[in-house]
């Protein structure tokens, strides 16, 4: 599979190694779905069940993928997601067609079956030119990515939620008969100052107004906020703020809010957000800190890789020796389990196997 996978990544035939995972993992019991169902059921539900994990993997995706499914297959939890941003498919020179194909190929060699939910993260349109964002929406569309997070916050509200209906809409127009892609919005950007209720409930009405405009679709599911913590800094949660913005999204009938910034917080702090009536957390830096942090990553590798051009050097990271990478992996395993346990979805493979 290693080498499969290394022919998706590097070889002169991408496209054929990637049918080939694309239509192995299908025949195994393996497909693409969104989560769209699983918060629905949520929005009749009430709060404090769980909140479900989205990951993103910047690096050794296809190991880091494996290790992600091994603690799945542990925890039997079906509600996770796998993500990545828009700014991360850049940087990270990872496409969304190689990313679906190590994911499934991951799922594949770890024996992983049922639906698994590619996310798009951070979708921001440019504000030079908001349309440029169609042709990113198509094409994550079309590699498997069936949930999408469109980030309008750094725009002026009414330009927010305007973009936002806009998008809702065209994902709409695109998605295949039979399938409601899962969309997001988002109100406070990360990092900057808290949301308010006022500012949500600005948002959500205005937007509904908006998205009603193009008849009867259906609009966000979930809304991102911001509650205190930046990118890849965590940050001092408002915990009582959280569950007040969640419960004002639920008084217009979406499933919740969602977290972003959060993987870096102290551990003792993923145990509250189930009960703060978090819908979904978004979980990164840390995995990527655990990576290169690790004694088991080459210390001359280590001086040359920066963030900004991770992706220069994905062949080197990739030819690690395995017996380092696995010991790489085993760490971001129990990382992975932590979270599992700490949000609650272990176990929820059971919900999972009744939606799908």
């Amino acid at each position: 599979m290693r080498e499969l996978v290394k022919e998706a990544v590097f070889g002169k035939d991408k496209e054929k190694a990637r049918e080939k995972i694309k239509k192995t993992a299908q025949q195994k019991g393996i497909f693409l779905s969104s989560t769209q169902k699983i918060y629905e059921r949520m929005t009749e539900g009430g709060r404090g069940e769980f909140t479900v994990p989205a990951f993103n993997i910047r690096t050794l995706t296809f190991d880091v993928a494996r290790a992600l499914f091994r603690a799945v297959k542990k925890e039997k939890v079906g509600a996770f997601i796998v993500e990545l941003a828009n700014s991360e498919m850049a940087y990270t020179d990872q496409s969304s067609q190689e990313y679906v194909g190590c994911v499934l190929a991951a799922a594949l060699k770890e024996k992983f079956k049922g639906p698994l939910f590619l996310q798009g993260d951070h979708f921001r349109p440019d504000p030079k030119n908001p349309r440029g964002l169609e042709d990113l929406i198509r094409e994550v569309i079309e590699a498997g990515f069936y949930n999408i997070d469109i980030d309008c916050s750094a725009f002026p509200m009414k330009d927010n939620f305007t973009q936002t209906a806009y998008f809702t809409n065209f994902i709409r127009q695109i998605e295949s008969k039979g399938l409601t892609i899962s969309v997001g919005g988002e109100i406070g950007e990360i990092g900057s100052e808290n949301t308010t209720l006022e500012e949500l409930e600005d948002f959500i009405v205005g937007y509904k107004k908006e998205v009603s405009g193009y008849g009867n679709i259906k609009g966000i599911i979930k809304a991102a906020v911001q509650t205190g913590t930046s990118h890849g800094k965590g940050g001092k949660m408002d915990f009582e703020l959280l569950l007040q913005l969640s419960e004002k999204t639920k008084e217009h009938n979406l499933a919740g809010i969602v977290q972003h910034g959060a993987s870096t917080l102290p551990e003792d702090q993923f145990k509250k957000f189930p009960g703060a009536g978090t819908l979904e957390i978004h979980l990164a830096t840390e995995f990527q800190n655990i990576i290169f942090n690790s004694d088991y990553f080459p210390q001359e590798l280590k001086e040359k890789v920066t963030k900004k051009v991770l992706g220069n050097f994905k062949k080197e990271i990739w030819e690690i020796p395995q017996k380092n990478i696995d010991k790489i992996c085993q760490e971001l395993e129990e990382k992975f389990t932590f979270f599992f346990k700490a949000l609650n979805v272990s176990g929820t493979s059971d919900l999972t196997e009744k939606l799908f």
